[in-house]
């Protein structure tokens, strides 16, 4: 294993597609929910205990095995919005391209060919993850750090919020995000005997209602 294969997929600059959208923030911002520092760290840690916890133990579930068909599947039940579902399946598609001339991996193609408009993205990254030869627990905390480093990079573009200001918030995230992706990894093991049910299904309404009203913006800065 190599842990620095985890600050490649981990980095901002790993040309996955996630800097075109923002996590639900744009829509957040909008309706005045996300206002300043703490309002942000407020919307991050629940998108940490929610949408989150499910992508990280998806991706870990992915890295033990877990048949990337039942995930996804698992993937779209906890997904209500299609919106949302759209905006996973479109990132997936683009963060496989990327692993694949990274990573090159039987799995990734087959991955291709199975799901040609793209799986979800916590799925890919799992696999993607298991291509670079990385451990469950290091998916879970790239898919967590993604699920909060998205609104706050979002958030200096859309409210010009001081990216002291924002990098702090995840600063402070940080023992929060340990904790879920120890979280995380417990329920993939999980899954490996008791099936995919056994993954986290938290909801984060809000953060579903704004998806939808927001794919239907005539205009607007990010994707989702």
């Amino acid at each position: 294993m190599s842990r620095a294969a985890l600050l490649v997929l981990a980095d901002g600059r790993f040309p996955a597609g996630g800097h075109a959208h923002s996590g639900g923030a744009e829509a957040a911002v909008k309706g005045g929910r996300i206002t300043d520092a703490a309002t942000l760290e407020h919307f991050c840690r629940g998108r940490l205990h929610t949408t989150g916890l499910v992508a990280a133990s998806l991706a870990a579930a992915a890295v033990l095995g877990i048949p990337a068909a039942e995930l996804d599947a698992a993937a779209d039940a906890r997904t209500p919005s299609p919106a949302l579902r759209t905006a996973a399946r479109r990132l997936g598609r683009q963060l496989v391209r990327a692993a694949r001339a990274t990573w090159p991996s039987p799995e990734l193609d087959a991955l291709t060919r199975e799901f040609p408009k793209g799986a979800h993205q916590p799925v890919v990254l799992g696999l993607t993850a298991r291509a670079a030869g990385l451990e469950p627990l290091d998916a879970a905390y790239c898919a967590l750090y993604e699920s909060v480093s998205g609104p706050a990079t979002a958030t200096v573009r859309l409210l010009s919020l001081d990216p002291f200001d924002a990098t702090g918030v995840l600063a402070r995230l940080a023992p929060e995000l340990d904790r879920v992706a120890d979280r995380a990894v417990e329920a993939a093991r999980r899954a490996r005997t008791e099936g995919v049910d056994a993954l986290p299904a938290a909801s984060a309404p809000l953060l579903e209602i704004g998806a939808q009203a927001h794919a239907a913006w005539p205009v607007r800065l990010f994707a989702s």
